[in-house]
């Protein structure tokens, strides 16, 4: 069953959550995972494609739009369900991702900002109803 993590950011700084998205990503590529990354839209995709490139000054993070190169670890997307094998989805939407049960892991990152804890509270009770296991991680 998929495990559900809940990452629970203490402000609402300006790409902080984008920003924890790429360390979240780095860490798991470096164990070893391939991830895929759920956006709210092209345009999100695009801005953390970017950042993914320039967030850390001495790393590098093999990333791509999803659909780009079928080989790179990480792919980033917003409306259409990921191809391949992937361990860790990391949803930066506001609804749960139709596929997210084909994952071994959901990260789903949660800022201040009262409108995204308030879905972000949602999707927790949608995992939660169903029966998935939760932890929350306020960072």
């Amino acid at each position: 069953m998929t495990q559900i993590d809940f990452y629970v950011l203490p402000d609402a700084v300006p790409r902080g959550r984008e920003l924890f998205t790429c360390k979240l990503a780095e860490k798991a590529f470096g164990l070893g995972h391939r991830v895929f990354i759920q956006s709210a839209s092209e345009n999100e995709a695009r801005e953390l494609d970017v950042l993914m490139w320039t967030f850390r000054d001495r790393s590098f993070l093999p990333h791509c739009l999803s659909g780009e190169d079928p080989q790179a670890p990480v792919h980033i997307g917003c409306s259409q369900e990921p191809v391949g094998e992937f361990h860790l989805l990391i949803n930066l939407s506001a609804e749960v991702p139709r596929f997210f049960s084909r994952f071994e892991r959901v990260a789903e990152v949660v800022n201040a900002d009262a409108t995204l804890r308030e879905r972000g509270r949602e999707r927790f009770r949608f995992y939660k109803d169903r029966g998935y296991p939760l932890e929350t991680h306020k960072l």
